[in-house]
């Protein structure tokens, strides 16, 4: 297996010292306040991990007021330690505001990781979707097919014309009718007689009566 070539970086270099540096001093400042053996060790990492917490929620575009204000906790503490052991501060003989600062800070370190962790709500992520605002479409109607009104009580047809000849004869075969049978003449009668179709028996008739 072929190992894979190391690149050394000028500026992750630079980031390692400063954080060995600032992690040693924060050690040596947390000892001098009176915490000893690992706890001196803790207070650099809480230090550090809550500034990264707040780079992140920085990063992330959410609740940026919140990310500020912890970064710059962190960032007060961790230079206080860098300033505080460059000699301006006697650390046989730590002073008591500096001593209830360090024993303080777990308890503030603990409240920023709560908030920078849950202070928000989680961005949902992808489009919303839209089946639960969209209405329904409302089904396609299907129409009948229109058809033209039918009047309820139609027009009769138009009475077909009857020659004069054929009235004569119809008045000649309506008085034989009557003289036989001393009743006038219906048109079942005389269409038979005649020997003519309903339409035109009728027409007949009409001019009889």
């Amino acid at each position: 297996m072929r190992a894979l070539p190391v690149r050394l970086d000028a500026v992750l270099i630079q980031a390692l010292i400063a954080a060995a540096l600032s992690f040693a001093h924060l050690h040596d400042l947390a000892s001098a306040a009176g915490q000893h053996g690992w706890k001196a060790w803790a207070y650099p990492v809480s230090v550090d991990l809550l500034m990264v917490a707040a780079w992140q929620r920085l990063r992330s575009g959410e609740a940026k007021a919140a990310g500020w204000c912890w970064f710059l906790v962190a960032l007060t503490a961790s230079l206080g330690a860098n300033v505080a052991t460059a000699g301006l501060l006697d650390l046989d003989d730590v002073p008591a505001w500096l001593r209830i600062l360090v024993a303080g800070w777990p308890a503030v370190a603990f409240l920023g990781g709560t908030l920078l962790a849950h202070g928000a709500l989680p961005r949902t992520e992808g489009p919303v979707e839209e089946s639960a605002a969209k209405e329904p479409e409302p089904a396609s109607i299907v129409t009948a097919p229109e058809f033209p009104a039918v009047a309820s009580n139609p027009a009769p047809p138009s009475a077909p014309p009857v020659p004069p000849a054929l009235v004569a004869l119809a008045h000649k075969v309506a008085d034989e009718h009557r003289a036989r049978t001393g009743t006038a003449i219906d048109t079942p009668t005389l269409r038979a007689r005649l020997g003519v179709p309903a339409p035109l028996a009728e027409a007949i008739a009409a001019q009889l009566s």
